[in-house]
């Protein structure tokens, strides 16, 4: 395993590097993805200016799907390697995923009203979308609330594992099954089925989200670790027959 992850300290001081950089190319990615998005681009010929949602939607989407990937990945590399480290990596970008598929689902159905004439339909990728953010829940529920949070990250880490068979329904319902989504007009073989106007602010805005999400990441497991710390010092300092005489 590199040594950037079998350490703390090592890990954080690697991605405490990396923070500045994605932070700032979240800046950049998102101002010229939304002023290319909601200034420069055109309309769509059928959904009109709704279609604006979409600069948000869609990334969104990628993320909650790309998130819970990572998840399984981490989880799956900490039970061969057996790093705990690695199961609170995952922990530590769970909520991040968890709020891609709100946001996901919430501009979906604000994106769906105008365009299905209903806020929600029991469609196969709204269906399998909801069922990830279920699965996403049910992961935090595990690993915030067994007394042990160790057979909690284990527990979790199992869930996440499992659960990623809903990622290849999500990506492929709209192939396998008839649906009110469209089929994909970017991640395909072929030529992208979407115009360069929106093609452009849309892959901006992707990259915003990535790297949005990577910098939220570093952030999120700088603070899970620092927990960590001052909880096994505590436990340490309640431990030393001193403090338990004081007490």
């Amino acid at each position: 395993m590199s040594p950037h992850f079998s350490h703390p300290k090592s890990l954080l001081r690697w991605a405490e590097a990396l923070l500045p950089w994605m932070t700032t190319t979240a800046v950049i990615f998102a101002s010229i993805g939304l002023l290319l998005g909601l200034v420069f681009s055109q309309g769509d010929y059928q959904q009109g200016e709704s279609v604006r949602i979409m600069y948000v939607h869609v990334p969104a989407s990628w993320g909650a799907l790309s998130v819970y990937t990572v998840m399984a990945i981490l989880s799956g590399w900490g039970f061969v390697v057996r790093a705990p480290l690695l199961h609170v990596m995952t922990k530590s970008i769970a909520p991040i995923g968890i709020a891609f598929a709100i946001v996901s689902l919430g501009t979906g159905a604000i994106w769906g009203k105008p365009t299905w004439g209903a806020w929600w339909v029991w469609d196969a990728r709204l269906t399998s979308m909801l069922l990830l953010l279920f699965l996403y829940l049910g992961y935090w529920a595990l690993v915030t609330t067994f007394e042990e949070e160790e057979k909690g990250l284990s527990a979790g880490a199992v869930i996440a594992l499992v659960g990623w068979v809903n990622v290849p329904i999500i990506k492929w319902s709209v192939e396998w099954w008839h649906t009110l989504h469209q089929p994909a007009s970017v991640l395909r073989f072929a030529k992208p089925a979407i115009h360069w106007t929106m093609l452009t602010p849309l892959l901006c805005m992707a990259i915003a989200f990535a790297a949005f999400g990577c910098a939220l990441s570093i952030i999120r497991l700088r603070t899970e670790l620092n927990r960590r710390k001052i909880q096994a010092l505590q436990i340490r300092e309640w431990r030393t027959p001193h403090y338990r005489e004081a007490a």
